[in-house]
């Protein structure tokens, strides 16, 4: 089985911004076993010394399952950095949510995570758009994002 991050792919429903990030990757699991893991069991596979605002002090990040919750990391004296708000949670097919990690909600940008079944498990389709808000957005943030959509979605494929 394949589990790494299968790359770049468009999406045809939906014309996507020129500098929206697009990355797939297959997991071996139903589209009902990979939301779960995505969401419930975060923690398990994020990778938080290298992405998250906390680094070698974060402890744990979690999604907050509704429209509305917080994406939370949390660090290991307890203090917290929302990193995002759930907008849109429709398990277990898709969930989008804004996207700060290390700013302030006026700095955030979009994602959306969609589960759909293949032959045999899931293809997990990431879009990362809105790059506009960003007051640092450059072509060096962007392709940091790349690389590291890359990484953190080959993480959760390994732990699928």
């Amino acid at each position: 089985m394949n589990d790494e991050v299968l790359g770049d792919e468009a999406r045809s429903e939906t014309a996507l911004p020129s500098d929206a990030i697009v990355k797939t990757v297959h997991v071996p699991l139903a589209p009902d076993r990979a939301f779960e893991l995505f969401t419930a069991r975060m923690a398990e596979w994020w990778p938080l010394a290298t992405h998250s605002a906390g680094g070698l002090d974060a402890v744990s990040v979690a999604i907050d399952g509704h429209v509305g919750g917080l994406v939370v990391e949390t660090l290991g004296d307890g203090s917290t950095s929302v990193w995002g708000t759930v907008t849109r949670w429709a398990p277990p097919h898709e969930l989008a949510f804004t996207w700060h990690p290390g700013n302030g909600p006026e700095e955030a940008t979009d994602v959306s995570v969609t589960f759909s079944p293949d032959a045999d498990g899931s293809t997990v389709t990431l879009v990362h758009t809105g790059w506009a808000k960003r007051r640092d957005a450059d072509d060096d943030l962007h392709a940091r994002y790349v690389t590291g959509w890359e990484y953190v979605l080959g993480r959760f494929a390994a732990a699928a």
